[in-house]
């Protein structure tokens, strides 16, 4: 008897049977980041349900297919050659709810950063006004401890919901979470939602706040977000534009990709920029920072 080879197309149709109308093959990342590059992922999903983002995770496990999740495209930059594997995006409201009961809030990791602070700001709370101008979803703020020079999400979070590699959801609490400087003890697969306690306080007390954390973010990076993203983390002390500038950096160019001149961490792309000059620029600027400083500057921006 002679035996038949399954078609790798039977496979995939097998693996997602079911869930057609939310899985689609070779999807273009680029739209999704704000340097506007990259490949397709092999898959992509955006489910409309917790149940359905647990099922497609379940199947991808049994089957050892890589999963990833995508934020607000922020701080990724997506390989030319693009993904393997499944790219989940949580863009439907069942992943993006806020719930307020008095100081505590509660978001989905979905929702948009900026939605969140407005909202609790909105109500009087006072903790994460701090965080306004600083882009991505609230699971990925969570997942980078984003914050400023004032503070960041990770001192207000009491307790996180997660779901594991395999689909298994588990509750993560204020013991067993653990944040430091844009980081945090959680690196599960998806952030499902956050849990803070706030501060009651004068609500145009905390809109001024506001306005001033917007302003001054909002200052030190280039206006839009189209074809720009910021690359390196601020090593203390010191930030990583004053170093790329006295490396004497400010409007190198690599290809299509240039360092910005006004705002030396991040990198500007124009029409030919491809993700490989941005590699290339990278280790051009870790180099150069390291001769001249001594100082290795540390990605911020997570390479896939």
């Amino acid at each position: 008897m002679v035996s038949r080879i399954v078609p790798f197309i039977e496979v995939c149709l097998a693996l997602f049977s079911g869930f057609e109308h939310i899985v689609r093959e070779q999807e273009s990342l680029a739209p999704f980041t704000w340097f506007r590059l990259g490949g397709a992922a092999e898959y992509f999903a955006e489910p409309s349900t917790e149940e359905e983002l647990a099922e497609i995770v379940r199947r991808c496990h049994e089957q050892d297919v890589p999963v990833r999740l995508l934020g607000g495209g922020s701080n990724i930059l997506v390989s030319d050659r693009g993904v393997p594997g499944m790219v989940l995006h949580l863009s439907a409201a069942a992943f993006s709810q806020i719930e307020i009961d008095g100081c505590q809030v509660r978001a989905g990791g979905g929702a948009k950063l900026a939605h969140l602070v407005s909202t609790t700001v909105g109500v009087g709370l006072a903790g994460l006004e701090q965080l306004a101008g600083i882009p991505g979803s609230v699971g990925g703020a969570l997942h980078g401890n984003a914050g400023t020079q004032s503070g960041d999400i990770g001192q207000w979070t009491t307790q996180a919901v997660v779901m594991t590699q395999d689909g298994t959801i588990a509750t993560r609490t204020s013991e067993e979470l653990r944040f430091s400087y844009r980081q945090a003890s959680l690196d599960e697969l998806v952030i499902l939602t956050g849990e803070f306690t706030l501060e009651e306080a004068d609500s145009q007390e905390v809109v001024k706040r506001m306005q001033t954390s917007w302003i001054v973010k909002k200052s030190e990076q280039p206006s839009g977000q189209q074809g720009t993203g910021a690359v390196f983390k601020d090593p203390g002390g010191i930030t990583a534009a004053s170093l790329i500038d006295q490396a004497g950096l400010k409007g190198h160019l690599v290809g299509g990709v240039q360092v910005s001149e006004a705002y030396p961490n991040f990198l500007l792309v124009h029409e030919s920029g491809t993700s490989q000059n941005v590699l290339e620029l990278i280790e051009t600027i870790r180099q150069e920072v390291q001769e001249r400083t001594g100082i290795e500057l540390e990605l911020q921006t997570e390479i896939w």
